[in-house]
């Protein structure tokens, strides 16, 4: 078979892998903020007490290699699934150059992020640009468009939803509520993301929706859900989504809840933003108001995931480098740059199954 690419790069935003990289990896982070040195040391104290270690990286290394399998199975040959990262070791830049050197000049490249928007579309798509522009000979590169709708995504969030519900828990009590939660970002860039704009809330919402009604399938009993956000950054006059999942909390215990079920859909894997903003600090603000706090697991490599994600990355590699029009989810002119308006490769135009609204 003819495949229209000679290999997949899976992007990650990166992490430290040690205590010397930590503030290293947050200067890359936060280059042109201005952020002291000092903060970011303070910031980085999460990273310490974890020894400068970050999970997303191995997470991400995980997910490469279940991938990589799935496409052979669907393929009936190797098609090279590297990972390369924004803010760490292997940068984009670095693997790609690699590529090339081993003649592989046809590159589709997979995001860990889901979703439309800058930080979690737009800016990769910049990124692999800035990589193309660097090196020594001609390369295509395209990207995958957002993936939030494919039935595997929901359905795995689901299954791993109602695995987590203790035994003793009433999911169907009026005190019990459904929460999910996602990264916030500036108001500004969630009214930019996706073809028409607003796109970023939209799909966060087309999935809790999707999520609910398989919940309620599961166990008969449909639950009303709440939307809320985290790890927002940044000065405080700068408008973000909201509420904060802590605020969130906090007037939930005033409702009398006494239990809440935290689904983070906004990421692929357990990393950083995940066990420090939510299985530390939003538990504690849980503890404090009375509720008890059961956080589900984040998709990670399950295989309704995994099987769904690695199809439509198979269905790319055999239509080729076909770039998206202007009806499709990504193109020139979403999810916009806030700062300065930067170079992107294309997105590939993907014939395949999506989730139902």
């Amino acid at each position: 078979m003819t495949l229209g690419y000679d290999a997949v790069m899976l992007l990650g935003f990166g992490g430290p892998e040690g205590t010397a990289e930590v503030v290293p990896f947050l200067e890359r982070v936060t280059a042109g903020r201005g952020i002291p040195r000092e903060r970011l040391i303070e910031v980085g104290e999460h990273y310490f007490t974890m020894g400068g270690v970050s999970p997303i990286n191995a997470q991400n290394r995980t997910l490469r290699d279940a991938l990589d399998n799935a496409l052979q199975g669907l393929l009936g040959e190797t098609v090279p699934v590297v990972l390369a990262n924004r803010n760490s070791a292997p940068f984009v830049a670095e693997v790609l150059t690699e590529l090339a050197t081993q003649g592989r000049r046809r590159i589709l490249a997979v995001a860990t992020s889901a979703y439309s928007g800058y930080s979690g579309c737009r800016q990769y798509r910049e990124d692999l640009a800035a990589a193309q522009q660097g090196c020594d000979v001609e390369v295509v590169i395209h990207k995958l468009p957002p993936y939030f709708d494919l039935p595997g995504f929901a359905a795995a969030i689901a299954a791993l939803l109602v695995a987590a519900l203790p035994a003793d828990l009433d999911i169907s009590a009026d005190t019990t509520r459904l929460v999910f939660t996602t990264h916030s970002v500036p108001l500004s860039l969630a009214r930019s993301a996706g073809t028409a704009g607003d796109a970023y809330v939209a799909q966060h919402r087309a999935v809790a929706a999707a999520v609910s009604a398989a919940l309620a399938a599961a166990t008969g009993v449909s639950k009303p859900w709440d939307l809320v956000f985290q790890s927002r950054s940044g000065p405080p006059q700068v408008p973000w989504l909201e509420p904060d999942v802590n605020d969130a909390l906090v007037d939930l215990g005033h409702q009398g809840i006494t239990a809440v079920v935290l689904v983070p859909i906004g990421f692929l894997s357990d990393h950083m933003e995940v066990i420090w903003d939510l299985d530390t600090q939003a538990m504690q603000t849980a503890q404090a108001h009375g509720m008890r706090l059961i956080r589900t697991p984040t998709v990670g490599v399950h295989p309704r995931f995994v099987n769904d994600l690695a199809g439509r990355i198979a269905d790319a590699l055999r239509q080729g480098p076909v770039p998206t029009s202007i009806g499709d989810p990504c193109h020139g002119d979403c999810c916009l740059n806030p700062r300065n308006q930067a170079p992107v490769v294309p997105s590939c135009h993907v014939e395949s199954q999506v989730m139902e609204a």
